[in-house]
């Protein structure tokens, strides 16, 4: 290809690209729009109808949801009083029912988070009840800091809005970055305006977050997914995997309360946040071996927090070397 055509082949990329990019970020922008139109309850009836058909509509990522559903079904049945082996076989049926209603609570999950800014701190305060906030409040007057570690599932947005703008508490939340930069500073921006904080994940990150636990605010990690590849093998569930390091080196350096925590939808358009009592960061020993203990204690509090309600449980990536396909790399 000469010299001329190869570049009118790359200047026709980019445009191509960018155009995809604007029609992404509209895409989003109109989804916004629509779902703050629709009352809550009906939107919820909406994700319900919605979500098996979306689900067929993307096959691989079904197939691995369904994965994730019968693995958080065999860590149910190992951890009741049924744990005989004959009962440990997990029936399709149920994960294919448990799928479908995985994919209606993330069309839930985004409905519900668009219209956040129309809600008034009224209709915030009565959509939620977190019985245990008592471990959040005593770590603020502690005055290290609290780090809110949470599995992908059910409305954690809306606990995060409830807090920021009723509890009128600051608050800064670890997301990772978006593709195109346009749809990550949009949502950036979205975040901001309930009154959260964000930090996009890189290098500058824990330093931003150990920031913020100086100054005692709050801080949510979402931490069931090794998303940068670099974390602590631990057993989650019932497969070595590895998960961020983020949260236990964080609360071991910042002395910050770590609290293990998940926001479940509720019919009706509520919600319950559950917050379970902090973690041991006392500091034993080397320090990696601290940081290695203490985010297996996480990842045995997410299996827990994950099976109460594991239809709600939004992990649609691979999270176990199981999980990708033979001759994979496992990147």
């Amino acid at each position: 290809m000469a010299p001329g055509q190869r570049f009118a082949v790359e200047v026709i990329g980019a445009q191509r690209s960018r155009w995809s990019d604007r029609a992404t970020l509209l895409m989003y922008q109109a989804g916004a729009t629509a779902a703050r139109a629709v009352p809550l309850w009906l939107g919820e009836r909406l994700a319900a109808l919605a979500g098996p058909p979306l689900s067929r509509l993307m096959p691989e990522r079904r197939a691995l949801v369904e994965r994730h559903q019968a693995r958080a079904r065999r860590w149910a049945i190992e951890r009741s009083d049924d744990s005989s082996a004959g009962s440990m076989v997990v029936d399709a049926a149920d994960v294919r029912r448990a799928t479908d209603a995985a994919f209606s609570s993330y069309a839930r999950y985004w409905l519900e988070s668009f219209r956040l800014p129309a809600l008034s701190e009224v209709a915030l305060d009565r959509g939620i009840e977190v019985p245990a906030y008592q471990h959040v409040e005593a770590a603020l007057e502690r005055g290290n800091g609290v780090i809110l570690a949470l599995p992908h599932l059910g409305g954690w947005e809306w606990a995060g809005f409830w807090m920021a703008s009723v509890n009128r508490l600051p608050i800064t939340v670890v997301v990772e970055p978006l593709d195109p930069p346009e749809l990550f500073a949009w949502f950036a921006q979205f975040r901001e305006r309930l009154g959260m904080r964000v930090v996009p994940l890189g290098p500058q990150a824990g330093r931003e977050v150990l920031a913020a636990l100086r100054r005692n605010e709050i801080v949510c990690l979402l931490c069931d997914r090794d998303l940068t590849n670099d974390g602590i093998e631990v057993t989650f569930g019932d497969e070595r995997t590895t998960l961020p390091a983020g949260p236990a080196v964080l609360a071991l350096r910042s002395g910050a309360a770590l609290l293990p925590t998940a926001v479940y939808f509720r019919r009706g358009g509520g919600h319950l946040g559950v917050v379970r009592p902090p973690l041991d960061t006392q500091r034993h020993g080397r320090f990696r071996d601290n940081v290695a203990e203490l985010t297996q204690q996480l990842a045995d509090e997410l299996v827990e927090l994950i099976v109460s309600e594991p239809h709600q449980w939004h992990l649609f990536n691979p999270n176990w070397p199981s999980d990708e396909p033979e001759g994979a790399s496992g990147s």
